[in-house]
C-alpha cells in the first residue's frame, strides 16, 4: 500500500502502468475469493484503496494541466 505522496511523484505514465498492475492484482484477488484461495480478506480492500487514490491523483493532474 503506498501513500498518495509517493504517487503524486510519479510520471502519468508510471501512474497509468501501476493503475494496470493493480487492475490485474484486484482482478486475481477477487478470484481467489471466489474460490476461496484469499488468506487475507484486507488485501483486496487495499488495493482497491491504492487503485481510487490513483484515479484521484491523475484526474488531479489532468485538471493541473489544463489549467496551465
Amino acid at each position: 500500500m503506498m501513500k498518495a505522496n509517493e504517487f503524486r511523484k510519479k510520471s502519468t505514465k508510471d501512474l497509468k502502468k501501476e493503475r494496470i498492475e493493480l487492475l490485474r492484482e484486484h482482478f486475481n484477488l477477487r478470484m481467489q475469493k471466489v474460490n476461496e484461495q484469499l488468506s487475507r480478506h484486507t488485501q483486496l480492500k487495499m488495493v482497491k484503496r491504492d487503485i481510487a487514490r490513483i484515479n484521484t491523483i491523475l484526474k488531479e493532474k489532468k485538471a493541473s494541466d489544463n489549467l496551465k
